[in-house]
C-alpha cells in the first residue's frame, strides 16, 4: 500500500515549497530511486526543471520533463509512467494515479490556499486508510 508523508514548512513562500521538493528529489535519487514531481502547469513544469540546476550548489539531479527520461522527472499532465517509487506532488488535487506509486510526498506550506488544499489531501488518504506521517519542518 501507497505510504503517504506530508512535509509542512510553517513559511508561505512558494520558492521554499519548491526547494524542498527538489531536496527530496535529490535524496530519493541518491537513495537509488525514481522520482515523478507533478507540479501545477506548464510553467510550473519550467520553474523546477530550472530550480533542479540551481537548488544548491555542487548538487546535479538528473532529471527530465519527460516520462522515464531520467530518474527524477516533471510533469504536470498525469505521470503515465510505471517506473517511479516516489511521487512528490506539488499540485492542490490528489492525482488519480497516485497509488502506482510506492510513496507520495505532500509538500504543504504556510499558504492559506496551500493548507486548505493539503487538509482535503490529507481526509482523502485517512479516509481511504492510507499509512500517513506528518513532518512539520
Amino acid at each position: 500500500m501507497t505510504r503517504v508523508d506530508f512535509y509542512v514548512l510553517q513559511d508561505a513562500a512558494a520558492r521554499n515549497r519548491d526547494v524542498l521538493a527538489c531536496r527530496l528529489a535529490e535524496k530519493a535519487w541518491l537513495d537509488g530511486l525514481h522520482v515523478y514531481i507533478q507540479a501545477d502547469s506548464i510553467e510550473h513544469v519550467r520553474t523546477l526543471d530550472d530550480l533542479l540546476w540551481t537548488f544548491r550548489d555542487r548538487s546535479f539531479v538528473p532529471h527530465a520533463t519527460e516520462l522515464d527520461a531520467a530518474p527524477v522527472c516533471i510533469g504536470c499532465d498525469g505521470g503515465n509512467s510505471t517506473a517511479h517509487e516516489v511521487l512528490i506532488n506539488l499540485g492542490a488535487m490528489v492525482p488519480s494515479f497516485f497509488s502506482r506509486f510506492d510513496r507520495v510526498l505532500e509538500i504543504i506550506n504556510g499558504d492559506a490556499a496551500v493548507r486548505e488544499a493539503g487538509r482535503n489531501r490529507f481526509k482523502f488518504y485517512r479516509d481511504r486508510g492510507y499509512p500517513l506521517d506528518t513532518h512539520n519542518l
